[in-house]
C-alpha cells in the first residue's frame, strides 16, 4: 500500500476460519483450510475492490494466523498499517461447518482474544482524522466492554474528526444475549450515520414487524437501512426538513451456495454508492448486486466482481435449488 491516508476506515475483529476441505460435519472431517472471516474486513476487501482507499484496524496475535489475515487483507488491497499485534493473546479462530442442508454452523474461539482487548486508546493512533467514512459492526461491542466502549467513543467523536459513520447491526446470539444486546445495540445505533439491519434481528432485538416500526426506534438517524429477507430492502433517508424520503428495492432471486459474507456484501456495496452519491435506488441495487456475487462462493469474501455489477447483469450462477434468506447468517 502507499502512504496516502485512507478515505475509508473499517474496524472489529478479523479470526482464523477453519472450514472442512470435503462438505462433511465438523466431527467426521480430516482435512481442513485456513482461511479468514470477519464483518468489518470483509466490508474492507469489497470496498477495496470498488477502488475505495480503504484501511482495516484491528489487533492479531504475534502466531501465523494473524499473519495469514494481515496478509490477505494486504492482498486485497486492504491498507492493514493500523493492525496492532500482541505476543499476550493470540488471533481469535472458529469453525464453520459447511451447509449440508440445514444451513452453516460456526463455532467461535474468540474470547480472550488480541481483537478483543482493543480500548479507546487504540483509536487515536487510527487514521480516523481525516477520513471521510467509519464503518464499524454491532460485533465489536459485543466482545469486551473495552470494545463496546471503544464504539461508542467512536460514534460520539466521528464528527469532530469530519467523519461520517456506518452501523451494521450484526447482532450475533452466539457472543451475547438479546438482554444484554437489544438496549446497547439501540443506544449506539442512535449515535450513526448510517445503520443497516435485518428486519429479523430488529423483531428479535427490540420486537419490530415491519421497517415502519424500526424507523420508529430510530427516527433521527440520516440513513436507516432495513433489509427483509429475500423480500426487499427499505431505505428511510432523512431530509433536511426533518421528512422522510423512503425507498424500497426488491431483493434478486438467487440461488446460494451459502450466505455467510452475504450481508457484509450488500453493505459496501450500499456504503460505496452512497460514497459516490448516487441515487436511494442505486443504493440499494448496488447492496443487492453485491450480495448476489457473494452467494456464490463458500468464502467470507468472494472476490472477482470488480467495480460495478450493473441491475442488468446476471447474479451469481445457480448451484443449489434453495433461495437466499439475507437476514440469515450464522450466529
Amino acid at each position: 500500500m502507499g502512504a496516502s491516508a485512507p478515505t475509508v476506515v473499517c474496524f472489529g475483529e478479523t479470526m482464523g476460519m477453519f472450514t472442512p476441505t470435503s462438505s462433511v460435519p465438523l466431527n467426521t472431517a480430516t482435512g481442513f483450510t485456513l482461511g479468514t472471516g470477519g464483518a468489518e474486513s470483509n466490508v474492507a476487501m469489497h470496498l477495496a475492490e470498488l477502488g475505495h482507499a480503504v484501511a482495516w484496524a484491528s489487533a492479531v496475535g504475534t502466531d501465523p494466523v494473524g499473519t495469514k489475515i494481515i496478509d490477505a487483507l494486504g492482498a486485497a488491497g486492504v491498507d492493514t498499517r493500523w493492525v496492532g499485534r500482541t505476543a499476550d493473546a493470540p488471533t481469535g479462530l472458529y469453525l464453520k461447518e459447511p451447509d449440508t442442508g440445514s444451513g452453516a454452523h460456526v463455532f467461535y474461539y474468540r474470547q480472550g482474544s488480541a481483537a478483543s482487548t482493543l480500548k479507546i486508546a487504540d483509536a487515536a493512533g487510527w487514521p480516523l482524522a481525516g477520513a471521510r467514512w467509519i464503518h464499524t459492526t454491532g460485533i465489536t461491542p459485543a466482545l469486551s466492554d473495552s470494545c463496546s466502549a471503544l464504539v461508542e467513543h467512536v460514534l460520539d467523536h466521528a464528527a469532530d474528526w469530519g467523519a461520517s459513520v456506518s452501523f451494521d447491526i450484526n447482532f450475533r446470539p452466539g457472543i451475547w444475549s438479546v438482554l444484554d444486546a437489544a438496549p446497547r445495540l439501540l443506544a449506539l445505533a442512535e449515535k450513526a450515520t448510517v445503520v443497516l439491519v435485518g428486519l429479523d434481528e430488529a423483531a428479535v432485538l427490540w420486537g419490530c414487524a415491519t421497517a415502519a416500526d424500526v424507523r420508529a426506534l430510530l427516527p433521527r438517524l440520516p440513513y436507516l437501512v432495513v433489509k427483509d429477507s429475500s423480500i426487499d430492502a427499505t431505505e428511510f433517508a432523512l431530509a433536511a426538513d426533518g421528512t422522510d424520503t423512503v425507498t424500497v428495492v426488491p431483493a434478486r432471486k438467487v440461488d446460494v451456495v451459502e450466505p455467510v459474507g452475504a450481508g457484509d456484501a450488500f453493505a459496501a456495496g450500499y456504503l460505496s454508492s452512497l460514497l459516490s452519491a448516487e441515487p436511494s435506488a442505486e443504493r440499494l441495487e448496488r447492496g443487492h448486486s453485491r450480495a448476489a456475487w457473494a452467494l456464490g462462493s463458500r468464502q467470507d469474501f468472494r472476490p472477482g466482481l470488480g467495480q460495478r455489477m450493473s441491475a442488468d447483469e446476471p447474479s451469481a450462477p445457480a448451484t443449489h435449488d434453495r433461495t437466499f434468506d439475507l437476514r440469515r447468517e450464522p450466529a
